[in-house]
């Protein structure tokens, strides 16, 4: 089983009040891609060939809710994770025509699980929600963040016995974020 987890973006890649989309930095661009979608391949190229070899594995990557529901400032860190879920779908086709039926790929697209990394962006010092804490909220039919925690329960369904049938699947775990049409 290969998990692919890394992930994350940059300031170089993010718009501000002082960058906008035309003034983003390439580099920045490109080291969000290399991280977030180019690491997902190279692992799953080199996991995915000892796999094919066995005949059974399973590949599962993370994605973002980003990928369904691109978020404003962040054009590189959402298009890498939507190149992560459609890669999903391209490889879990491959690897089952290609090599075996029983070599499964899927994705997990998470929403905004509250954490120490992004506390910061969702709540004032207080503890209050920030104005983008609130947007997100207001957007989330489930009215909360997510946690960690809530990711284990899909993980493990995913890899347990019992979801063989399930490939090329990327589930969100966002509570309704990217299903929610604000209407």
């Amino acid at each position: 089983m290969l998990i692919n987890g890394a992930g994350g973006n940059s300031p170089e890649a993010t718009t501000d009040e002082e960058t906008d989309f035309f003034g983003l930095n390439a580099e920045g661009v490109e080291n969000v891609f290399n991280l977030n979608f180019l690491g997902t391949f190279l692992a799953s190229q080199a996991f995915g060939e000892y796999m094919a070899q066995q005949g059974e594995g399973h590949i599962l990557n993370v994605s973002s809710m980003n990928a369904f529901t691109p978020l404003t400032k962040i054009p590189a860190y959402s298009g890498a994770k939507a190149a992560v879920s459609n890669f999903t779908e391209w490889l879990a086709v491959d690897m089952a025509q290609n090599h075996s039926p029983d070599i499964r790929v899927n994705a997990i697209a998470p929403g905004f699980l509250l954490t120490e990394q992004n506390r910061y962006l969702l709540l004032d010092d207080d503890g209050e929600l920030t104005d983008r804490g609130q947007q997100i909220i207001d957007h989330t039919p489930q009215d909360r963040f997510g946690d960690p925690e809530d990711l284990l329960s899909t993980v493990l369904w995913l890899i347990a016995p019992g979801s063989e049938f399930v490939t090329g699947a990327v589930i969100p775990i966002d509570g309704g974020f990217s299903a929610y049409s604000g209407v």
